[in-house]
């Protein structure tokens, strides 16, 4: 059985990057989400008239990887604690959020959001995180798509 899962932190080239790396994640694709236009484009989300964020979603399998190591790869690899920013990129659609697909999803990523949030790495900082249910999803344009890859950063 193959399962989704959809996270945003900061520009996806970077994120589908180290999700394309992690054992039994099957594909990746970068996308769109959580914002008010159909069928947005690049231009539109940059715009930041959109609402959207920059997101990978991800299939997997999980009799090898499971939605916790893909929450911890997450939680690794982005600073929660920055509104709409990470590192250089600046706007909404870079900002840090768990699309959940199921009820299951939305409570591990709630703990794991809860645990990070009381740990000594975040004890002075608010993590910022949204973590909502996932919504239409809009493939980015081709040239997005292993972006690193193609342009051989891997």
């Amino acid at each position: 059985m193959i399962m989704k899962a959809t996270f945003g932190a900061g520009c996806f080239w970077h994120v589908e990057a180290l999700f394309r790396k992690v054992k039994g994640v099957k594909s990746t694709t970068v996308g769109y989400l959580g914002g008010t236009l159909n069928n947005p484009t690049y231009e539109d989300v940059c715009s930041g008239q959109t609402g959207h964020a920059e997101v990978v979603q991800i299939e997997y399998d999980p009799s090898v990887v499971t939605y916790d190591e893909l929450l911890t790869v997450f939680w690794n690899n982005h600073d929660p604690t920055t509104l709409n920013r990470q590192g250089p990129d600046v706007g909404d659609q870079y900002r840090s959020s768990i699309f959940f697909h199921n009820p299951e999803q939305e409570a591990a990523a709630k703990i794991s959001k809860e645990k990070l949030q009381n740990s000594e790495k975040f004890k002075n900082k608010k993590i910022v995180t949204e973590i909502v249910l996932v919504s239409q999803f809009y493939k980015a344009e081709d040239y997005h798509q292993q972006y690193f890859e193609k342009c051989g950063l891997q």
